[in-house]
């Protein structure tokens, strides 16, 4: 895996956590569950990435 998807997972999970805080924060459940959805884009990328250098 290359360190630009290292980098972008790792924003897109961080990107949802403030989004998620945010969210929560002002009560809007949209952007909080949002931001959920991008941490666990972000997680379930990662692990893709994972595999694939494992299998290398």
């Amino acid at each position: 895996m290359g360190l630009d998807d290292k980098i972008k997972n790792a924003a897109e999970k961080v990107t949802g956590q403030g989004k998620e805080k945010v969210g929560d924060a002002t009560g809007d459940e949209q952007l909080k569950a949002e931001g959920q959805g991008d941490q666990a884009k972000g997680s379930l990328k990662q692990a893709g990435e994972n595999v694939k250098d494992a299998l290398r």
